[in-house]
């Protein structure tokens, strides 16, 4: 599935039989060549307290405590396959439980965890974003200078995201985004794009609801409230699309070196 331009590899995994602790294993399913390839691999689990469950893995293997475009796609997968009963659900992630509806076929909205601003243009929406305004986009370094500030040591020893982002009043930002875990830049980021809109409604004269163009040219529309000192209600939303179907020889995988 991509949800506007970020892709996944998206699992029915209720009856636990995906070995998710096998992180070379998920980077093998993740890698372009030999694998399927994504910029996640996210697995749909049964919940105790919620509708259903949302692991989510980067291209690396490792584990992330939430996407933003993932969970809006996991979301629109948990309904096409049973996992949710609705169009309006609840599941759980490793930032809490979160909100999403599908409001219209190919379109899912979601609730966020309440961003955290901490310093200059730095985020946190379930994971940290350090946001880096620019002029022109088309000019940005993302891969250099993304991979530059994405290693500095004021963010060691996890790292960040590092979104390069051109904003226009009143409510528009167009957003470039180099992703820790996947290592390289991607083709849309959902938390990336709260934290810009959050980052512009602070610091630079925006105003709710903020349209995010993505670096694949979609668009994704990030709303709610703010009174000078905390955000709340933040949703995303935006397009969702299932690819293809398919099935899975995970003994067949070729593996990933450490």
């Amino acid at each position: 599935m991509h949800g506007a331009g970020n892709d996944f590899v998206v699992i029915d995994d209720r009856e636990s039989v995906i070995p998710c602790d096998d992180h070379r294993r998920i980077a093998a399913l993740a890698t372009r060549p030999g694998g399927i390839g994504c910029e996640g691999v996210i697995l749909v689990q049964r919940s105790a307290t919620a509708d259903f469950r949302m692991r989510f893995f980067n291209p690396d293997g490792s584990e992330a405590d939430l996407c933003g475009n993932g969970a809006r796609c996991v979301a629109a997968f948990a309904r096409d396959v049973g996992a949710a009963r609705t169009d309006s659900m609840r599941f759980e992630t490793a930032s809490g439980e979160i909100a999403a509806e599908i409001i219209e076929d190919g379109m899912v909205k979601v609730s966020m965890p309440a961003p955290r601003k901490s310093g200059e243009d730095f985020c946190i929406v379930g994971v940290p974003h350090k946001i880096v305004p620019v002029e022109c986009l088309a000019k940005a370094d993302v891969e250099g200078e993304g991979r530059a500030i994405r290693m500095a040591d004021e963010f060691a020893p996890d790292g960040t995201n590092v979104d390069f982002v051109t904003y226009r009043k009143p409510n528009r930002v167009a957003i470039r985004t180099y992703e820790r875990g996947v290592e390289a830049e991607t083709g849309a980021c959902g938390t990336g794009s709260v934290a810009a809109a959050v980052v512009g409604v602070a610091d630079y004269g925006l105003e709710f609801p903020v349209h995010v163009m993505t670096a694949k040219g979609y668009e994704l529309v990030v709303d709610g409230a703010y009174d000078g000192e905390r955000f709340s209600d933040v949703t995303l939303a935006g397009p969702v699309k299932r690819v293809f179907t398919g099935e899975i020889d995970w003994d067949s995988l070729d593996m990933v070196s450490e």
